[in-house]
């Protein structure tokens, strides 16, 4: 059997992935898919947080175990035999981001396809460093281009002078 995890961001109505993961795969897995599909850096500290029902923290897997497991030593089915529908994976520590993962159920396993794999994309990738989710990012930097505040490099304002 394969599930199926829809991804989202809290706050944005324009962000949806849909995965298809197997049983097995581990945390750790699924955060170098998950990287890949963002393209984000791999440099970064994160870490998964298993939600209740009642969408409290219920467990929290990191790199090294804390309490509740190494990501290299818990699998999907794992969080799911906890009754944790919902997982979120925070790539931002620093700004608290993450993207919520609920559990949508199983499908049939599909013969010469590879797992993990997206199969809906909807809404732009978040920006790993950024503060909140924006779906008018092209629309900003726009903005900031244009801006008069802005000066070419190594170009200082008139009557500014170098420390």
């Amino acid at each position: 059997m394969v599930l199926v995890y829809k991804g989202s961001i809290v706050g944005s109505k324009t962000f949806l992935r849909r995965y298809e993961l197997t049983e097995d795969i581990s945390l750790y897995d699924l955060n170098i898919f998950l990287q890949n599909d963002m393209g984000f850096s791999p440099d970064q500290m994160v870490m998964f947080r298993g939600y209740d029902s009642k969408g409290r923290v219920k467990s929290e897997y990191c790199l090294f175990d804390l309490g509740d497991g190494a990501m290299d030593a818990v699998s999907i089915a794992d969080t799911l035999a906890k009754e944790e529908q919902t997982i979120e994976w925070v790539y931002n520590l620093k700004n608290n981001r993450g993207i919520m993962l609920s559990f949508e159920g199983e499908t049939e396993t599909q013969r010469r396809v590879s797992y993990p794999r997206l199969i809906e994309e909807k809404g732009q990738n978040p920006q790993q460093f950024s503060k909140t989710y924006s779906d008018e990012v092209d629309e900003f930097l726009d903005d900031v281009s244009s801006s008069d505040d802005l000066y070419e490099e190594e170009e200082l304002p008139e009557g500014v002078e170098e420390a």
